[in-house]
Formats: C-alpha cells, sequence, structure tokens
C-alpha cells in the first residue's frame, strides 16, 4: 500500500487495538500504538515452525529496525507513533503479502485515531525506513530456500548424525549458518568446541538420562516435567514472543512508569537481530560438528541398544549439538537482562503447541533453565549440549550488543 493509498484510505478501517486502562475518572482508555503493532506483528507471522524461525525473526527485526530508525527521525508523539506503525506495516506487506488487506485496514485505523495534522512525514518515514532496511538485509542467507539448502548426510558411524525415525526426513536448516548476521561481523569466533567424546563420563552420564527421562513412555518423568516439556517444543519465538511483550508493555497509567516509545522499540529490534545472530552461530556448529541424536544412540549405539525406543516428542531433522532452543533462550536471557533488567512482576505464559499448559516466570533466567530441562525430557538431546547452547546463545548476544553499543540500528 502506497503512502497515498494509507492517507486516502484512513477513514472507516477497523484494526485490531490493544487497550491500556485510563486513570479513574478518565473518560476512555488510551491505545498503546507500539503493543497494537506488536501485537500485528505476531498475529501476521502466526505459529510457525522450526525451519521457518530464522526468517519470521528476520522479519521481526527488519520491522523494528526500521520502526527505530522512521521513530528517530521524526517529532514525539503522535508522528513517532504513526511512524512506527507505517514501518511495521511496510515491512509485514512486503515479507506477508497475504496479509496486506489486512495491514491496510490497521494502517488506516491507527492514522484515524491518532489523528496526525500532517501525517504525510510519518508515513514516509516508515515507509522509507522499511524499504532501506530490507534493501540492506537483501541476499543475507535468511531466506527460507537459503536456510533450508540440500543437504546429504554422511555415511552412518558411532556418533555422526542421521535422520530420525519416525519419519526420517531429510536435514533442514543447513544453510542457516551462513547467513549474514545483524550485528556480529562474523559467527567464526563465537563457535564451541566439540561435543563430548562418546566413552567420556559426561556423555555417558548424558546418555542414560535422555534414555531414561526423555522416552515416550518414561516412568520417571513426572506430570510436571511432561508439561515443561510439551510447553518449550514449540518453536523458541513462539515460546519468547509473549516474555518480550512483557518488557514493552506500559507498566502503570501514568506517563512517568513507561520507557520512551525509541527505547521500547529498540528493545524489540535488539531483542530480535541478537537471537538471530545466536541462531546462525549455533547452526554453523550443527552443520560443522554433525552429532547424532539421543534417539539414534539409543536405538544403535554400543550401549545397551534399544530400537524401539521413542522419545516424547519427533525429533527434529537436524544435528543435536548444540541446542538451538537453548541458544536462543541463553541468548534472549542475555538480551532482556541487559536492555530490560528484571521483570517487574511475575508473569504467565501460554504454548502454541501445549494449550492445555501455562507457566509462570519470575526471572529471566528461569525460561533458560526450563528450556535446558525441557529439551532433556523431551528425548531429543543431551544435558550438556543444552546447558553448552545456552552458553553459546549469551555469548553471542553479549557479542552483539557490543557490536551495537554506541551506534545506529
Amino acid at each position: 500500500m502506497s503512502r497515498r493509498a494509507v492517507l486516502a484510505t484512513a477513514a472507516g478501517a477497523g484494526a485490531a487495538t490493544v487497550l491500556i486502562p485510563s486513570p479513574a475518572g478518565a473518560a476512555a482508555p488510551r491505545i498503546d500504538t507500539l503493543l497494537e503493532w506488536y501485537d500485528l506483528t505476531a498475529t501476521t507471522i502466526g505459529v510457525i515452525t522450526g525451519p521457518q524461525q530464522v526468517t519470521n525473526s528476520r522479519t521481526w527485526a527488519v520491522a523494528w529496525i526500521a520502526a527505530w530508525r522512521a521513530v528517530s527521525s521524526v517529532r514525539a508523539g503522535a508522528d513517532a507513533e504513526l511512524a512506527l506503525a507505517a514501518a511495521v506495516h511496510e515491512t509485514l506487506s512486503a515479507t506477508n503479502p497475504a496479509a496486506a488487506p489486512a495491514l491496510d485496514a490497521a494502517l488506516a485505523a491507527t492514522l484515524t485515531r491518532l489523528s496526525v495534522r500532517r501525517p504525510d512525514r510519518p508515513v514516509a518515514a516508515g515507509v522509507d525506513a522499511a524499504r532501506a532496511v530490507l534493501a540492506e538485509r537483501a541476499g543475507d542467507g535468511l531466506d527460507p530456500a537459503s536456510v533450508n539448502r540440500p543437504f546429504t548426510p554422511p555415511p552412518a558411524a558411532p556418533g555422526v548424525w542421521q535422520p530420525t525415525p519416525p519419519a526420517f526426513a531429510a536435514a533442514v536448516q543447513a544453510g542457516q549458518g551462513d547467513g549474514r548476521p545483524f550485528l556480529v561481523r562474523g559467527v567464526g569466533p563465537l563457535q564451541p568446541g566439540p561435543p563430548p567424546a562418546l566413552g567420556s563420563a559426561v556423555y555417558l552420564r548424558d546418555l542414560a538420562e535422555s534414555r531414561a527421562v526423555g522416552a515416550v513412555d518414561s516412568s520417571v518423568r513426572t506430570p510436571q516435567q511432561t508439561a515443561v516439556a510439551r510447553f518449550w517444543s514449540q518453536t523458541s519465538l513462539n515460546g519468547f514472543t509473549g516474555a518480550l511483550r512483557t518488557t514493552v508493555a506500559p507498566h502503570g497509567s501514568h506517563a512517568a512508569d513507561r520507557r520512551p516509545l525509541a527505547q521500547r522499540i529498540a528493545l524489540v529490534a535488539l531483542f530480535h537481530a541478537a537471537t538471530i545472530d545466536a541462531q546462525i552461530t549455533t547452526y554453523k556448529a550443527k552443520y560443522r560438528y554433525l552429532f547424532w541424536r539421543p534417539v539414534t544412540a539409543i536405538r544403535t549405539g554400543a550401549i545397551a541398544p534399544d530400537p524401539s525406543w521413542t522419545p516424547l516428542i519427533a525429533t527434529p531433522a537436524h544435528p543435536e549439538y548444540p541446542s538451538g532452543h537453548t541458544t536462543y533462550a541463553g541468548a534472549a536471557q542475555a538480551v532482556l537482562e541487559t536492555l530490560a533488567g528484571p521483570p517487574r512482576a511475575a508473569f504467565s505464559l501460554t504454548s502454541a503447541v501445549a494449550t492445555d499448559v501455562t507457566l509462570t516466570y519470575r526471572q529471566w533466567s528461569e525460561l533458560t533453565r526450563d528450556n535446558i530441562d525441557a529439551r532433556v525430557w523431551e528425548g531429543v538431546h543431551f544435558r550438556n549440549t543444552d546447558e553448552l547452547g545456552a552458553a553459546v546463545g549469551r555469548r553471542a548476544a553479549l557479542a552483539a550488543l557490543a557490536r551495537w553499543h554506541g551506534r545506529p540500528l
């Protein structure tokens, strides 16, 4: 939708809104434009699966980097809010064309509500910023075809990844490690060392734990552990969208209780840019080390092979080491601790794949802890892999934030 069309169709359009309670005695609740477009971003992207995660993380990063640039170039207040909306609208329309009609209606409704006297400049700022960031990121290797390039596994051998039952699907995300990072210069310096040797005490300990607690019919995994495992079997992007939202939602009814708009936008942008860099880092390592999954080790390995052993959830179709889920969690924790500080209050999250489970958290580290445990309890990872993944994610995110510090997004 062109900026002229946006201005021409402002009247009469409907959109989802986020209502912020007004002080006692006020006439009507206030709509928070940032949360409005945060939720529109989440709705437009929707529930995703693993092979699409980094591509959709990229959409979040592009949209909110563009919003940060646009807001920084216009007057504070309604102009800045409109620039935010226009930037996110332009990005989402370009990356998700099927959603354009709903996005057009949402932007028109935002424009009508804000009643900007001269909307041309903030709309142009948002559109231009989005197009500039999209152009900068063109060819970055984070599109689905590049991320999921074909991969032929090496011959079967002890410790070597092979397609896993029940589908024995071809490998996915083999090209993700070659994507262009957003903030770090390259992911080479962030790479971990190799996984534990097959005869090491760490490996033998982890193999026994995954065998016992990760089986679909485990007699030692508790109902609460099963609930946590099912909850975090969703993609990390879906899992952390609600957590990040708590950091940018207004707290209290007065302006003094809120972070400035540009700071809130930057937090969203940096969160996604840093977690993308972490995702690239860990997939570079996955396809470097090509370590086997617990189901392969338990069914075909030299230690008490059990051809019928089955994990709680289906094993993802890519190598085991390091864990992508815990890499994301470690990176997310580092960004939130650094930029948002501790949670202001306990918060509850729901899962896109375990809709009967709600988890409540009080510290960012608790989400990382649950991700580490969950991937073992699901039977798809070894504990050392999960713990190392969280460390890799933290290191990557802190390197990304250090690289960003003091320069524009």
